[in-house]
């Protein structure tokens, strides 16, 4: 899909300034040229290898009815597994990133899909409760390896539109997690635990197409290191190191501490809205189990819509307008959902979908853009943090709603977005519109 090389990698800092922690150019300083040279089939490969890593990783929380009858397993034992495969799948990945940034890997994007391969083959077959916990942290582990690293590669390919390619590869991962419990329901469930051998191979498709991808990584990086042994290219990494004029670490922390605040806002919403959205429908309105997925599925594709466009939106006009408008934006239409009709509130809540959906790429972006040359270690972070606060959200969410009722849970956490306004508190990066600032 991707073997052919799809014209020369015109990004603005190579793999060795990268590893190395060199402030890269902003993308507004980025040339027309390497604008022009967004290696697209590059992109999309990872979106679609996103898409099928995010489905499978999907079925494990399916697998659960059918594992608690079958191994008489408690709610404890099935809170276990989620934290076996919560721990690989998001607390790996920083440490994944920050490895591959001092060492790039090409063809580690590969190896951490068959990770997720053996992870089914065995899960399909596990007997015992132990091999089950070890089947779901190897599907996790895949998962930690996959996210870090297919980020930095979809960097290099931007050509400078950094926003645009970070949100076509989470578009992928959107419609994979869409996707993935309905492919559980009309398969794994009616068919069992074994079902689950099927998928493995999608796993063989992704490893297909990641290997013809790490062969293209490869060559970028040699390409990049033959260019940076030419005195004109040394001297000219040297100015931008030299002009470059980074914030302070105490800036920066602040400014990465704000930005995870905004990440727990809009995760935790969004997890009330992505867990619970169903059961709010049937309970408020008394609507068919049928006419509430129709309505889930409404509020996914708003995620999908939202996300390409807060990317494109993000190269034209800056990251921070993008976060003030995701986050504060979607409040007014939030703090109305729950007093809405049913034709309103399936309206207001593909708005919310789409205006919040907006911000991830424009968060990732900022963060990469904070710590040039930590392109890993920032996505293993954010993305780790993505499954970490929706998880728990999605839990403590679920604890506030048997105490109460879940009409209460919509009541109460669209105050939790009035945190954008931390949002104020990010400093303008290097390149940034004062007029949008």
């Amino acid at each position: 899909m991707v073997s052919q090389d799809s014209g020369p990698y015109h990004g603005t800092m190579s793999d060795n300034t990268m590893a190395a922690g060199t402030a890269p150019t902003t993308a507004s300083a980025v040339p027309a040229a390497s604008v022009n040279g967004t290696t697209f089939a590059v992109i999309l490969s990872l979106s679609f290898c996103h898409l099928l890593n995010d489905m499978m990783q999907s079925l494990v929380p399916a697998l659960y009815p059918i594992l608690k009858d079958s191994y008489a397993l408690s709610f404890g034992q099935i809170g276990l597994i989620t934290l076996a495969f919560q721990c690989t799948a998001s607390m790996l990945q920083p440490v994944v990133g920050m490895y591959t940034d001092r060492k790039p890997q090409p063809y580690s994007l590969m190896v951490g899909m068959g990770f997720t391969l053996v992870g089914l083959l065995l899960m399909s077959r596990a007997n015992t409760y132990p091999l089950i916990l070890f089947a779901a942290a190897l599907i996790g582990m895949g998962s930690s390896v996959f996210h870090p690293e297919a980020s930095r590669v979809a960097r290099m390919a931007a050509g400078g539109r950094y926003g645009l390619a970070q949100s076509l590869f989470q578009v992928g991962g959107n419609m994979g997690s869409a996707a993935g419990p309905l492919l559980a329901a009309f398969i794994v469930v009616p068919a069992g635990q074994q079902s689950i051998v099927w998928f493995s191979a999608a796993a063989f498709v992704a490893m297909a197409v990641l290997f013809q991808v790490g062969g293209w990584y490869s060559r970028r990086r040699a390409e990049s290191r033959r260019a940076a042994s030419k005195p004109a290219a040394r001297s000219k990494t040297a100015t931008t190191a030299a002009t470059a004029s980074p914030l302070s670490r105490r800036r920066v922390t602040v400014a990465i501490a704000i930005l995870v605040a905004l990440l727990f806002s809009k995760n935790v919403y969004s997890a009330s809205l992505g867990s619970y959205f169903t059961f709010y429908l049937i309970s408020k309105f008394g609507v068919e189990v049928q006419t509430a997925q129709i309505y889930l599925f409404a509020f996914l594709v708003g995620i999908v819509a939202g996300t390409i466009a807060g990317g494109i939106v993000g190269d034209k006009v800056g990251r921070i307008p993008v976060m003030w408008f995701s986050i504060v934006g979607a409040l007014p239409f939030a703090l109305m959902l729950p007093h809405a009709n049913l034709f309103w509130t399936g309206v207001l809540a593909v708005a919310v979908a789409m205006i919040m959906a907006s911000a991830f790429s424009a968060i990732l972006v900022y963060a990469q853009e904070l710590l040039p040359g930590r392109v890993g270690l920032v996505a293993g972070m954010f993305f780790g943090f993505s499954f970490g606060l929706g998880g728990l959200g999605a839990a403590a969410l679920g604890q506030l709603a048997d105490l109460t009722s879940i009409e209460t849970v919509y009541k109460v956490t669209p105050f939790l977005l009035l945190l954008g306004l931390l949002t104020a508190f990010l400093p303008r990066q290097p390149g940034e519109p004062r007029n949008l600032r």
